[in-house]
């Protein structure tokens, strides 16, 4: 494959379509990725100038943070031909198409960073649901990795921080985008908005752009949470309307592929959502009627908001980006619907534009989740 192109930068898994009522070309496919190069292609639908100094051929990507979400997005960025470093504190685990390095995020003592590197992806999980674990996380890591970064004189372009829709908070069912004022309504939201300001900060005049990706629910291979629920019967309806985001895994790896490549200068922040928000009851009996299970029962109205949640974090979407509600920490998702124009307009388009062609990929066993 011959190198990126300037332009808009169009990725498209290629194998048997899915119907998408938003783009009846799509050419996607529904076996996840597998890392061969055939695909994945790169296609470009608008000739335009590269900022100075970008890189228009092969780069080199280190991904900071390199779980499942991290570990997909560089298999996609491999086989697009790039070179891929991955930090994390078990890099045995990392395929070969990754160049694995022990790295422990909360130190200050991290690797070297290659000197050719053009984009670095910070892609970080708190190890629990604390907002010490979360500080340590996504602020003192995010810290440690951009004084890295500052201190190599690598030629670093792109520094992607794979932020969360947490940061907005409750909307009381209203859409909100990249330019509704974040107003997280728990220490998740707002330790991670710390971060993504301090991303910004630290950034600025550097010659190297932010970008910030705020992803809702992750659900995927491995990720069935609510499959379980309504599997083992425990699922319940809220009794009061709830929206919820999600994307797809697969989905979520290439938006910070496309994001950290594509040719024109990013913009500061996009929501990564898919098409279409929805209604936690609605999710709940679609799933139950493609495992051909009754659908679950509606909560009571004493209870609502007590039994399934209703955001775009663990306890709603079937995702891990959410913290629970222990401690007194609310719902990261809150009652909303995230819209995903911006990221379509530079050209981006889902695998999994809703929830329903997504589940039905997992239920079908399509993909894995990597370690």
């Amino acid at each position: 494959m011959g190198p990126a192109v300037a332009g808009r930068a169009t990725y498209v898994a290629s194998a048997s379509p899915l119907a998408d009522p938003y783009n009846d070309a799509r050419r996607s496919s529904r076996q996840g990725f597998s890392g061969r190069q055939d695909q994945f292609k790169i296609f470009s639908s608008l000739s335009v100038a590269l900022p100075e100094g970008w890189q228009t051929g092969y780069m080199t990507v280190l991904l900071a943070g390199c779980g499942d979400l991290g570990t997909e997005a560089g298999l996609r960025f491999a086989a697009a031909g790039h070179r891929v470093v991955g930090w994390r504190r078990s890099p045995e685990k990392l395929p070969a198409a990754i160049e694995g390095v022990a790295a422990d995020l909360g130190s200050a003592e991290l690797p070297p960073i290659p000197a050719d590197t053009t984009a670095v992806v910070v892609a970080i999980a708190a190890d629990s649901p604390t907002e010490e674990a979360y500080r340590a996380a996504y602020v003192d890591g995010l810290s440690n990795v951009l004084d890295a970064v500052l201190a190599s004189g690598a030629n670093v372009r792109r520094v992607l921080f794979v932020s969360s829709t947490a940061v907005y908070g409750d909307a009381g069912g209203g859409w909100i985008d990249e330019r509704t004022t974040p107003e997280p309504g728990g220490f998740s939201g707002r330790i991670i908005r710390e971060a993504e300001e301090l991303l910004h900060s630290r950034l600025r005049g550097t010659g190297i752009t932010p970008v910030v990706l705020r992803l809702g629910g992750i659900y995927g291979p491995g990720r069935t949470r609510l499959i379980d629920q309504v599997r083992g019967g425990t699922a319940v309806i809220p009794a009061a309307s709830r929206f919820t985001n999600r994307i797809h895994r697969d989905d979520a790896a290439a938006a910070i592929v496309h994001l950290c490549t594509m040719g024109t200068v990013p913009a500061a922040v996009y929501l990564g959502v898919d098409n279409e928000p929805a209604e936690l009851g609605d999710v709940l009996e679609f799933l139950a009627a493609e495992l051909g299970l009754p659908a679950p029962a509606a909560e009571s109205t004493g209870a609502a908001g007590a039994a399934s949640g209703g955001g775009t974090g663990a306890s709603a979407s079937g995702g891990t980006t959410g913290a629970s509600a222990a401690g007194g920490e609310p719902s990261r998702g809150g009652n909303k619907r995230a819209s995903n124009g911006l990221i379509r307009s530079t050209g981006f388009e889902f695998q999994y534009p809703s929830f329903r062609e997504g589940y039905r990929a997992v239920l079908a066993g399509i993909g894995v989740r990597h370690p």
